[in-house]
């Protein structure tokens, strides 16, 4: 599995750590969610899978939670993995990253994450602001095989 990111140090333990994300495109629109704590950054929507809970679950779970929005997944793209520190778990993870490519389907209200805020924006310019460099890959590699998801010539949906 391809690794992004900080290399790993043999001195430190970390935890596994499976997470679920998604691409989620309408025309030429991105949906990203922009974290500012514990730091301020743009983000795929998603997050770790809980016990119990596959990544397809978790992902639903988690863009609700981020974004606000219901997503129809409409395949897997792919996965990574990346060594971290989680300040917010105060652990150092081995993150797996489950990808998936998603439409939206239904804005349910303002995100339920205080610390997340729903962002539409052109495509290519999440491409240069995903702090992941996992996201940015699997957002470039959906861009090059051409995958568009919503209808044709349609506008961002109504926020």
């Amino acid at each position: 599995m391809r690794r992004f990111g900080e290399c790993i140090d043999p001195g430190r333990t970390y935890r596994d750590r499976p997470g679920a994300y998604g691409v989620i495109l309408h025309g030429r629109e991105a949906l990203v969610t922009e974290q500012t704590h514990p730091r301020h950054e743009f983000q795929l929507p998603g997050g770790g899978v809980d016990p119990g809970e596959g990544p397809v679950r978790a992902l639903h779970r988690e863009c609700l939670e981020e974004t606000g929005w219901r997503i129809q997944i409409l395949r897997r793209l792919g996965a990574f993995q990346r060594y971290c520190h989680m300040p917010e778990y105060e652990i150092w993870a081995r993150k797996v990253c489950h990808i998936y490519l998603c439409r939206p389907v239904l804005r349910r209200g303002a995100p339920a994450d205080p610390a997340h805020r729903a962002v539409w924006m052109p495509v290519e310019t999440a491409a240069d602001l995903l702090a992941v460099e996992g996201d940015r890959h699997f957002l470039r590699l959906a861009l090059r095989n051409g995958v568009r998801s919503g209808r044709a010539g349609s506008s961002t949906p109504e926020s």
